[in-house]
């Protein structure tokens, strides 16, 4: 009986499209890096900014767009069909951490959206900032040590 349901099943699952969706997710993810690279030239061009200038703003901007794009329910859209191409970069970010909160916003700003605007980036800046202090602490050591 195992057996023949196992069968049903893989016979009436769909089969995955690999290198359609390996390929969408390259066209996508690569697209969003070029328009994070075209942003970050024209900070520099136009604006006269400095490397490191630019590249904080680059990521700024990149949050902005990221996070309108899933309030006006378009990334999520990108997202179906580019799959893993749409959270690599930081856009995806950004649409991690707006997603949990639009889903809440009946609920009242306060309740609903402030309460779970951090459910997922929460954990990440508490790894992150925890994972930086251990490894300042730990290049300090290091640098008292020589």
């Amino acid at each position: 009986m195992d057996k023949d349901y196992k069968k049903y099943v893989e016979e009436i699952s769909p089969k995955p499209k690999y290198l359609k969706n390996y390929t969408l997710a390259f066209i996508v993810g690569g697209l969003i890096c070029v328009i994070g690279q075209i942003i970050n030239d024209l900070y520099m061009n136009f604006m006269h900014l400095d490397k490191l200038s630019s590249a904080g703003a680059t990521s700024i901007t990149l949050i902005f767009i990221g996070a309108l794009l899933t309030g006006l329910g378009v990334y999520d859209l990108i997202g179906k069909r580019a799959g893993a191409g749409s959270i690599i970069p930081i856009t995806g970010f950004a649409n991690s951490i707006v997603s949990p909160a639009m889903e809440y916003k009946r609920e009242g700003y306060v309740l609903g959206v402030g309460a779970n605007l951090f459910k997922i980036a929460g954990p990440v800046l508490v790894y992150g900032i925890g994972s930086s202090i251990v490894c300042g602490f730990a290049y300090y050591v290091i640098t008292l040590v020589k």
